[in-house]
């Protein structure tokens, strides 16, 4: 019975103490770029499991976990002032998110890591930005070539866009359609995001986008409103080279230089804020 008795009490320790060895507290801090929000850690110290993708995707979930379009990490860099993760709503490593690299930029003021301007790194390369108040202007890969078909325009900016112009985006069903054109035989099953873009002034466009990843419709997307921008350019439907962009989350401009059969000096520039901050338990 004895015997018994401290196998019991040995259990309860070694549980205690497994659980004790394994859970890691790690802050959060969420953010949001014109309605499109991010879960942000910082894992300089190398303790958030980038590998879990069912750890991101429930931490991701509206209803059970903390709620956002994708999750972000910011580490160290051997050469820039740190390097972005940013990881899509079902846990899978997605690739260069603009709103995201907005607010990590945000996030790395709050940090104390950069003041008004960096140099930063991400899936797609280096990213250059200006921090001034709650406003980034994020420096965005230059564009070598626009693909234009009869139906809708193709390009990347970062992550793949398919854009659509039409003539009504407020009353248009996005999930429907978008689900429809993000995986299908021309994309396959990586996907792409798609765009629908409503051209009003010359200088002003309404965009709604379907985002692949996060398999729904987001109040904004970055790389979306980029590659609007510059679709809408590129087939005459605009000619000022500084673009204003609104979305369900927001407002947003988007500058560039016409550079042969592309684009140059791209800069997506918008509002961040930080939401509310938290803690994890891994």
């Amino acid at each position: 019975m004895f015997s018994f008795f401290n196998f019991l009490l040995t259990s309860f320790l070694s549980m205690k103490i497994k659980r004790y060895i394994y859970t890691v507290n790690i802050p959060f801090f969420k953010y949001q770029g014109t309605g499109n929000d991010f879960v942000m850690i910082d894992n300089r110290m190398g303790e958030f499991p980038l590998e879990d993708q069912q750890r991101i995707a429930a931490i991701c979930d509206r209803r059970f976990g903390v709620g956002a379009d994708g999750v972000i990490v910011l580490q160290n860099h051997n050469t820039a002032d740190f390097v972005m993760h940013y990881f899509n709503a079902d846990g899978q490593l997605g690739s260069f998110c603009g709103n995201g690299g907005r607010c990590v930029v945000a996030f790395a003021k709050h940090l104390g890591i950069i003041d008004k301007q960096t140099n930063f790194a991400a899936f797609d390369g280096l990213h250059d930005a200006t921090i001034s108040g709650n406003i980034v202007s994020l420096s965005m890969r230059d564009v070598d070539h626009v693909q234009t078909h009869p139906t809708h325009t193709f390009l990347d900016t970062g992550s793949p866009h398919h854009i659509e112009f039409v003539k009504d985006t407020k009353n248009l069903d996005v999930l429907t359609q978008g689900t429809l054109i993000a995986h299908n035989d021309t994309y396959g099953v990586e996907g792409t995001n798609v765009n629908f873009v409503e051209v009003g002034e010359a200088r002003e466009i309404q965009v709604r986008t379907f985002e692949r990843g996060v398999e729904n419709e987001t109040l904004s997307c970055g790389t979306g409103v980029t590659a609007a921008a510059l679709a809408a350019f590129s087939t005459g439907k605009v000619t000022n080279n500084n673009i204003e962009v609104h979305t369900l989350g927001g407002d947003l401009t988007v500058s560039f230089t016409p550079s042969g059969k592309g684009f140059s000096d791209i800069v997506l520039t918008g509002p961040t804020e930080l939401v509310f901050s938290g803690t994890l338990e891994l």
